[in-house]
């Protein structure tokens, strides 16, 4: 197997070819889903933290993976 080969994007969870850095969506300006919120304030809520309502999608990924790692969750 190449180099080249090893960087296909094999659309399996935890595939980091699978996942583009939030600051380079673009959408990323846009305001999170509700799907994104949701989870976003049971994170926040469970990590003793507040989170804006009015955050924006790539700012909630970036967020979201915060507080898994924080509490544990998630990945």
């Amino acid at each position: 197997m190449s180099e080249a080969d090893s960087k296909v994007n094999t659309g399996q969870p935890g595939d980091p070819t699978a996942e583009k850095d939030p600051s380079d969506w673009v959408t990323g300006d846009e305001p999170a889903t509700g799907a994104q919120k949701s989870y976003l304030h049971t994170l926040a809520q469970q990590a003793g933290e507040e989170v804006s309502d009015d955050i924006s999608k790539a700012d909630a990924s970036i967020k979201i993976d915060e507080l898994q790692e924080e509490t544990g969750r998630g990945k």
